[in-house]
C-alpha cells in the first residue's frame, strides 16, 4: 500500500497551475558526471543550454562535483535542469539532494527515478498495471557465482527457451546489452551485463517494431508525442547505433498503423503515470505483429543529443525544443 500511495502522490504533482511567468530565468543545466554515459550527457547538456539560451534565459552548464551543492546553496538558480545520464542522474540520489536543498528541478522525483532506474521494478509495476512486459529471470552476480554458472544457466535456458536478451538491471544506452540467439553465447552475455551492474536480467526476446515514445506533462496531464521508430542498419540498437550518425534510420512519426500508434501512446502514458514520472520521460517498446506494445524500459533523463529520440519526437510533434524546454523550466519554477 505504501508504494501505491507514493506513486499516486508523485503523479499528482504532474498537474501544476498554469504558468504565466514570462521573465527570463536563471537556469543551471547539469551534465557530465562519472557514469559510462558521461560523453552522451555532455552532448545532451549542451543541446539544452543552446535551446534555453535561444529562448532568452540565463543558462549555465555545470558538471556535478564536490562544489555543486555549495554552489547551488549559495547561488540559488531559479531552476535546475538535469541532463545527467546513468546512475549519477537517474538513480534518484541527486534528485533527492536537490529536493532537500529546495531547488526547483525539471523532471521526476527521486522516488520515481528509483522505480524507473531498476528495470525489474519498473517492469513489474507496469505489468501489474496491464502493460505487456517480456517474461524474465533476474540474477544477482552473487547468486550466479554461488549457485554455479552452469547450473544457473541450464535453469534459465529451460525457463526461457528461444532467443533472449541479457541486460544490466540498471543503466542506459544499451551498454552491457546482448541479444542471444545461440545457447553458447549466453555465458559471455552474462559477463558483459555484470560489467555494468551486479544484477542482470535475462528476458524473452520480443520481435517486432522498436519504438520510443516521449511523454510530456502539460496542465491537463501527460501527453505522448509521436512515436519514433528505430531501424538500426545492423539490426541491433547498440550504443554505437544510438550515437553514431548514419548507423540507424529513424522514422518520426513511426510507420505504425493508426491503431497500433494509438495503443503504444496509451501504454506510454500509462507507464509514465504508473511509475509516477514527471515533466519529461521516454518509454521504450517493441510493438509485435498483433499491435501489442511490449514494455522495455522507461527513462527519466532521456538523451537529448543531435541523434537522440526525444528531439526527433519533439520535431515530429510540430513544436521545437526551445519552446518545449521553456515550458518545462517554467513549470518547475512554478512548483517552487
Amino acid at each position: 500500500m505504501a508504494d501505491s500511495e507514493e506513486i499516486t502522490t508523485d503523479a499528482s504533482q504532474q498537474r501544476d497551475a498554469d504558468v504565466t511567468d514570462t521573465r527570463a530565468l536563471r537556469v543551471v543545466v547539469l551534465a557530465g558526471g562519472i557514469s559510462h554515459e558521461r560523453d552522451v550527457s555532455l552532448r545532451s547538456g549542451r543541446r539544452v543550454v543552446d535551446a534555453l539560451d535561444a529562448a532568452g534565459h540565463d543558462v549555465a552548464l555545470r558538471d556535478p562535483d564536490a562544489g555543486l551543492l555549495p554552489f547551488l546553496a549559495d547561488h540559488r538558480p531559479d531552476v535546475v535542469f538535469p541532463a545527467l545520464h546513468g546512475s549519477s542522474g537517474e538513480d534518484g540520489s541527486l534528485l533527492d539532494l536537490l529536493a532537500a536543498l529546495g531547488v526547483p528541478t525539471v523532471g521526476s522525483t527521486g522516488a520515481a527515478a528509483r522505480r524507473a532506474w531498476s528495470k525489474p521494478v519498473a517492469s513489474s509495476l507496469v505489468r501489474d498495471a496491464g502493460i505487456a512486459a517480456p517474461e524474465s529471470v533476474v540474477l544477482s552476480h552473487e547468486a550466479f557465482r554461488e549457485l554455479g554458472a552452469a547450473s544457473v544457466l541450464r535453469v534459465v535456458r529451460k525457463a526461457l527457451p528461444g532467443d533472449v536478451v541479457v541486460k544490466p538491471a540498471s543503466g542506459g544506452s544499451a551498454q552491457g546489452v546482448t541479444i542471444v540467439d545461440a545457447p553458447d553465447e549466453l555465458p559471455r552475455a552474462m559477463v558483459d551485463a555484470f560489467t555494468y551492474d551486479d544484477v542482470a536480467i535475462v528476458e524473452n526476446r520480443i520481435f517486432g517494431t522498436e519504438v520510443a515514445v516521449t511523454v510530456v506533462d502539460t496542465a491537463d496531464g501527460p501527453v505522448a508525442l509521436p512515436a519514433v521508430e528505430i531501424e538500426p542498419t545492423t539490426g541491433i540498437y547498440s550504443f554505437q547505433a544510438r550515437y553514431n550518425a548514419g548507423e540507424t534510420t529513424f522514422y518520426a512519426p513511426s510507420r505504425l498503423s493508426a491503431d497500433h500508434a494509438a495503443a503504444v501512446a496509451d501504454a506510454a502514458v500509462l507507464a509514465h503515470r504508473t511509475l509516477g514520472l514527471r515533466d519529461l520521460s521516454r518509454v521504450d517498446f517493441i510493438v509485435d505483429e498483433q499491435g501489442t506494445p511490449w514494455f522495455l524500459e522507461a527513462n527519466v533523463v532521456p538523451g537529448l543529443t543531435e541523434t537522440s529520440l526525444v528531439p526527433l519526437a519533439i520535431e515530429a510533434s510540430g513544436t521545437d525544443a526551445s519552446r518545449l524546454y521553456d515550458g518545462l523550466i517554467r513549470r518547475a519554477a512554478a512548483r517552487g
